[in-house]
């Protein structure tokens, strides 16, 4: 479709795209829609814990033992490496940042990060979907164990039930998939972001999303948002 065609310019220049959502929502997706079509980087604090550990810097050396041991890494941390990463030449133009920030003092200080950077105001996209939809989402994934492929039992089943279309590969499920996992994950989500979604509300930078649709529809509503962005 000619409006999902990639290689536009940003129409909002020297300003963060922040996605909010809870799991299952189809931010990651449309992150990577967004980075493709505008030529802008699509950042997540998980992939850049990862570049520093692998880099070696005194961040990822700070937080490799933490992430070895399953517990949280500091904002201190986390903000350091965000900080590091938006000042980069490749984010001068703007940049997409997924799932992050999480909480109001993680809100407070990348704003001050940004205003440091030289950013203008973030465009905060929050994606609205109904539980039970989220939880078809979630509960019906299933994933080749040969590629890794994504399947979902609802929504997009496999030709033959159970084995991948390309190599026949099994079709698992993983265990945090499970519904007795996934409810208390998305309630303690909505409790966690509910401030946070007021928090950018009332800043006049937030606007809601419809991700219930169809991911090509869902994209031209971002489309849209960052084409009337001012």
């Amino acid at each position: 479709m000619a409006d999902l065609k990639p290689g536009d310019e940003l129409p909002i220049r020297n300003r963060a795209i922040i996605l909010l959502g809870p799991p299952g929502a189809g931010k990651g997706t449309q992150a990577r829609r967004l980075s493709e079509r505008y030529g802008v980087p699509q950042l997540s604090t998980g992939d850049m814990l990862r570049e520093q550990i692998a880099s070696g810097t005194e961040l990822g050396l700070k937080a490799k033992p933490l992430m070895e041991r399953g517990e949280l890494v500091p904002d201190e941390i986390v903000l350091g490496m965000v900080e590091h990463r938006v000042s980069m030449p490749d984010c001068a133009k703007g940049f997409v940042l997924d799932g992050f920030p999480r909480t109001i003092p993680q809100a407070e200080c990348l704003g001050a990060i940004l205003k440091r950077c030289g950013f203008g105001r973030p465009i905060v996209l929050h994606f609205v979907v109904d539980v039970d939809h989220l939880l078809q989402r979630l509960t019906g994934r299933r994933i080749c164990s040969v590629n890794g492929e994504i399947y979902n039992v609802f929504e997009r089943p496999p030709k033959v039930p159970g084995r991948c279309d390309n190599d026949g590969g099994e079709l698992v499920a993983r265990p945090d998939d499970r519904e007795e996992v996934v409810r208390p994950r998305l309630d303690a989500y909505r409790r966690r972001t509910r401030v946070l979604v007021e928090y950018y509300a009332h800043q006049g930078v937030l606007s809601a999303i419809n991700a219930d649709a169809a991911p090509d529809e869902v994209t031209r509503e971002l489309v849209g948002i960052l084409t009337r962005a001012n």
